[in-house]
């Protein structure tokens, strides 16, 4: 255990439904991966969160999702969190070639994709430029682009609790200013999980009553103990170049997507506001729509909606095309 209270030194409540394994990219990165569902199912990548890891498993409430509707979830921990090294300087296109290299180390051609909140930008990242080994692709509560490409500033922070509003200064500062300032956020986030892991954020980041009432499920509460401590088990480079990816360009196009796909976003979103899904809405080409009644949490209750769609089902009865909100 390192004596930097940010590092956790590993997950104390590893996950032991996860089938785990580290693999090599071409450009000499470890990538910690993590399995969940049959190993014949098809097969369904997972892109987590800001901060996160790979221990993304079924919803607590539905333990035997995946193995019911036939589904292998591949999930794995971005670069500089968890098991996976860092990639300094990244950006959001960077993922389609950390998802190519897991998906070939696993023998897998064609695949369906999705990402949740800082997730979801480059889940999308993954489907425009793999167009051709991407079957579907999902953004739940996903973060839009800052500037030019996207949302300007004071509509892309309005509604943001104060935390979120704070990394994004610190961001634009650089990781100078960004890094002594997560790390003490981080090593709050571990004394605090370990002390009421139903309550796993800071007083700056104010979440939904909806939100809420989903972190107080006792289950829900484990899981996301043993996600943030993995997250943390090497520090929080992955989070530091996570906040300053998103202030960046991300560099594709997405109106060059092609792979059907549905964005998802929640009305009392705190941590990802609605403007941000209703932009991405309006701008993933032909994109299914989903808006939430909730918060940024929401989708733990709508799992099996979208997990059905991903593997060729259709869609929920309230999406509608983006172009029709």
């Amino acid at each position: 255990m390192s004596d930097q209270p940010w590092v956790s030194g590993g997950a104390s409540l590893p996950d032991p439904n996860a089938r785990q394994s580290t693999i090599r990219t071409t450009d000499g990165l470890t990538l910690g991966v993590a399995e969940y569902g049959p190993a014949d199912g098809f097969p369904v990548v997972s892109i987590h969160g800001t901060p996160g890891s790979r221990y993304g498993g079924p919803p607590p409430d539905k333990p035997d999702l995946y193995e019911r509707l036939g589904i292998r979830v591949i999930t794995f921990d971005r670069p500089g969190y968890g098991l996976s090294s860092r990639r300094p300087g990244r950006a959001v296109c960077d993922a389609a070639h950390d998802v190519a290299a897991i998906v070939d180390s696993l023998g897998i051609d064609q695949f369906a994709v999705t990402g949740g909140s800082g997730g979801g930008p480059h889940s999308l990242a993954v489907a425009t430029l793999l167009p051709d080994r991407v079957t579907r692709v999902a953004c739940v509560v996903g973060v839009a682009p800052l500037g030019s490409a996207g949302l300007p500033q004071d509509t892309w922070l309005a509604g943001t609790t104060q935390g979120n509003v704070d990394e994004f200064t610190w961001s634009m500062q650089g990781e100078s200013v960004l890094r002594p300032q997560l790390e003490r956020l981080a090593a709050d986030d571990l004394a605090r999980v370990k002390r009421d892991p139903t309550n796993p954020l800071g007083e700056t980041y104010q979440m939904s009553d909806s939100d809420k009432a989903i972190m107080a499920r006792p289950k829900y509460a484990v899981r996301m103990q043993r996600l943030m401590e993995e997250a943390y088990r090497t520090g929080v480079d992955g989070w530091v170049d996570d906040d300053l990816v998103f202030v960046k360009d991300w560099g594709f196009d997405l109106a060059s997507l092609t792979t059907p796909a549905m964005v998802w976003f929640g009305t009392d979103d705190t941590l990802v506001p609605a403007a941000h899904g209703r932009w991405l809405a309006a701008h993933v080409p032909g994109a299914l729509v989903v808006t939430m009644s909730g918060g940024h949490l929401e989708l733990v209750n709508r799992s099996e909606d979208l997990m059905t769609w991903l593997i060729g089902g259709a869609p929920p009865a309230d999406a509608v095309v983006g172009t029709d909100l």
